[in-house]
């Protein structure tokens, strides 16, 4: 759970860096009124920075545990998407209307329910961001385009959202949207999101660890697809996807071209003057050991989440250099607590002891 310090931390440096692009931004040919279910996460205040920034009225409807981020710049209605707890969606009731809505933060099929139900004769659009998780791995494909079959929740009545669980509840979620809306409905399916301010530390670990050099442990299957879309670029899209009223599903899962695990981590060698060996291990041994490596199972296949409608409708994905420059730039402004903190990264120790094992079975 990010603390409110820690958040401050990451708001700020997000927006800092965000800032700049935004003063060439022009403003939209027809303001709308957003409403962003969420907004104060990793994706929400790219979004509504630049929605701002377009001229956009903008309300917020979230807990309220981060007021005042954004001034009086938007309005922010307070509540909680499980309508039993404290007021729920009570601040939502009425009449009122909103041309889009953007659902950041529905994870739970009953609290997407309850807002699809509440909303959707009250906004033209509604945008909700699903995930490519919601596929179903198990049939064997390889390629996942958007028409490929969805998870199943194997029981309803779950609504704990864990590393099993996550997929396949938002899998639900995405059908709630689409079977309620149809052609008012936008599904938006990103895999990874990452760049300044990700607060996971996934896809900053790899940056981080790599450009410090030296020997250095690199993912298991490194002929295995790696895709990730930086939010810089997912965010504002989302707002534009709004903006021309674009039914349909996306995949948002850069880059442009097709990346492997080995050729991500030869990207970020590129990026530093210092000495490095990379050395790649097993699935036995990293589980042996047992070592996380961030946005890098172990034992996964290779996916490929097909783009090419999600490029189609405008998204452009930055280069691997860049995203990389800046998150690593993002990172050393951290106070020096959160990144001694990181979260969820491998040890130097027990990184040290698997690459000790593979030196000794060359």
């Amino acid at each position: 759970m990010t603390t409110r310090r820690e958040f401050i931390g990451i708001t700020a440096g997000a927006m800092a860096l965000y800032a700049a692009g935004l003063r060439a931004v022009e403003g939209a040919d027809k303001p709308l009124k957003i409403l962003f279910l969420g907004g104060t996460g990793f994706l929400g205040p790219h979004q509504i920075r630049y929605a701002l920034a377009r001229g956009h009225e903008v309300t917020m409807f979230n807990r309220g545990s981060n007021t005042g981020m954004y001034g009086d710049q938007v309005e922010e209605l307070m509540g909680n998407r499980d309508a039993n707890i404290d007021s729920g969606l009570s601040a939502l009731h009425g009449e009122r209307q909103w041309d889009v809505v953007i659902d950041n933060s529905g994870y739970v099929p009953r609290h997407v329910k309850d807002s699809v139900e509440l909303l959707k004769d009250r906004c033209q659009r509604y945008l909700y961001v699903s995930t490519v998780a919601v596929y179903d791995f198990g049939i064997g494909a390889e390629v996942f385009p958007e028409d490929a079959k969805l998870a199943d929740l194997e029981d309803p009545t779950v609504e704990e959202v864990n590393g099993e669980t996550y997929g396949p509840l938002k899998a639900v979620c995405d059908r709630i949207v689409q079977d309620a809306l149809g052609e008012k409905a936008t599904i938006v399916r990103p895999t990874y999101v990452v760049g300044p301010g990700d607060h996971t530390d996934r896809f900053t670990y790899w940056v981080d660890r790599v450009n410090r050099g030296g020997e250095v442990l690199a993912p298991t299957r490194p002929g295995v697809t790696a895709q990730w879309v930086d939010a810089r670029d997912l965010c504002p899209w989302i707002v534009t996807l709004a903006e021309n009223d674009t039914a349909g599903v996306y995949n948002a899962a850069g880059p442009a071209a097709p990346f492997t695990r080995e050729g991500l981590m030869w990207g970020l060698r590129a990026m530093t003057d210092k000495p490095v060996t990379f050395y790649w291990p097993t699935e036995d041994l990293v589980e042996e050991y047992e070592i996380n490596q961030p946005m890098m199972s172990a034992r996964e296949g290779s996916l490929f989440f097909d783009n090419a409608a999600s490029m189609a409708a405008g998204l452009h994905y930055r280069s691997l250099a860049e995203t990389a420059a800046d998150t690593l730039s993002w990172w050393h402004e951290q106070p020096e607590e959160r990144r001694a903190n990181p979260r969820r990264w491998p040890s130097s120790e027990k990184e040290n002891e698997v690459i000790a094992r593979i030196r000794q079975s060359i």
